[in-house]
């Protein structure tokens, strides 16, 4: 394995037609695959694919949004905690979320419990001893990440990775702090405003992920996205720091290693 979309969600529809050939692409490619989930069924899906398949491993949770395609209430689905922690202790789960905080798409009156399921899946993080994968966007005229980083150190003693990171580099240097990581999809092919993000931060704190099916990098835009393309994600990273590909690629694989805890 030479690399690893550390976030993506072949579990969706989108791949019920080929997931087979989506994930046999990526490991002749050399490329592992994270599969992450949004809510209870899309993280026991994560964990069925990942049980068929050596290069394939699951993240299940609940995203801060659980119901995007109705009317977007995070009530659409109440958090079962002993439900979710049944499926943390699976040894092909290697990380807990995508949880975090989303304003951009909430009403303020939805940031309660948004929080309150936030510190739920910290603490069956803490239980496992499993990272967590965060998923965090400002909106509402709040900075989510300032909000996120204080529950962080409040509640949690696992480590914690912001995928798709779009905060600024203050969020990202407070977030440093607590030993978080931080990883880039494929929009970094495409918009120069996370070039100065991906210069600063160190490069053992960096990591490769394509939140497929979205954010398809060039030069595949139109087309469905999917873990393979998260080559074109390490060699800009590459390309933006200015430093050899084979060398980042490297160093981004060991980070995922690390960071989760693989046994490859």
């Amino acid at each position: 394995m030479k690399y690893i979309d550390i976030h993506g969600h072949i579990n969706f529809a989108e791949y019920d037609k080929d997931r087979e050939d989506v994930i046999k692409r990526a490991k002749d490619s050399g490329v592992g695959i994270v599969i992450v989930g949004t809510n209870y069924d899309s993280s026991k899906k994560c964990i069925e694919i990942a049980e068929k398949y050596e290069n394939v491993w699951a993240v299940v949770g609940m995203h801060p949004i659980t119901n995007e395609a109705t009317d977007g209430s995070i009530e659409d689905e109440v958090f079962n905690d002993e439900a979710f922690r049944e499926l943390a202790k699976n040894p092909k789960v290697i990380a807990i979320g995508e949880c975090g905080l989303d304003y951009y798409h909430s009403k303020p009156e939805d940031i309660g419990y948004q929080k309150e399921i936030f510190i739920k899946q910290i603490e069956i993080a803490n239980s496992v001893n499993k990272p967590l994968m965060l998923h965090v966007r400002n909106g509402l005229g709040t900075n989510a990440y300032e909000q996120a980083l204080v529950i962080l150190k409040e509640h949690a003693k696992v480590r914690a990775n912001f995928h798709f990171f779009a905060g600024s580099i203050g969020d990202m240097g407070a977030a440093s702090k607590l030993g978080c990581s931080f990883s880039f999809t494929g929009v970094i092919t495409f918009a120069r405003n996370y070039d100065q993000l991906i210069e600063t931060i160190p490069i053992d704190r960096l990591m490769s992920e394509t939140d497929c099916p979205y954010v398809t990098p060039i030069p595949y835009r139109g087309k469905r996205n999917e873990p393979v393309y998260v080559i074109e994600v390490v060699k800009q990273i590459a390309k933006i720091r200015g430093e050899d590909q084979e060398i980042v690629a490297t160093k981004l694989l060991k980070n995922a290693v690390s960071f989760f805890g693989l046994n490859i």
